[in-house]
């Protein structure tokens, strides 16, 4: 069966037929520090709306290392390691870092500038996508299950 978004790693495949909920630019320290790049692509979807075949094959550890008991656990694939997708243990979204996680960024280009802060000395991005110190302002977190 074909899927409108396809990624993962060849033991851990992941999927959605549904849009996503958010996507952005994220200049967070977390992400930073996660991923070692100097912004972020990241991609929510809703919770139910992202799967994943072979759950049984993720290794789950926190996200954010200086809040362990934070909601997001990062899923990395136990045979490969692969970054896989982060998961929120209150089920309400689950997110993909598409150049991380074997997605094409076609359809999921980022709308948006997240958690810029002026105080790190980074210039403010100037592309023409507007620039935020959180999420856009409309955002509304799904509830969860």
């Amino acid at each position: 069966m074909s899927h409108k978004y396809v990624g993962g790693c060849e033991h851990v495949r992941t999927w959605a037929d549904h849009d996503p909920i958010d996507n952005h630019t994220c200049h967070c320290s977390v992400c930073k520090r996660v991923t070692g790049q100097p912004t972020t692509h990241v991609v929510f979807f809703k919770h139910g709306d992202l799967s994943a075949a072979n759950e049984h094959n993720m290794n789950r550890q926190p996200f954010n290392s200086e809040n362990p008991g934070g909601p997001l656990e990062l899923c990395t694939c136990k045979t490969c390691g692969a970054p896989i997708m982060l998961d929120d243990k209150q089920h309400r979204i689950r997110v993909i870092v598409p150049n991380l996680m074997g997605y094409q960024s076609r359809g999921l280009e980022a709308t948006y500038h997240a958690f810029y802060d002026p105080k790190t000395g980074v210039p403010k991005p100037n592309d023409g996508r507007p620039v935020y110190e959180g999420l856009r302002p409309e955002f509304a977190w799904p509830a969860g299950s």
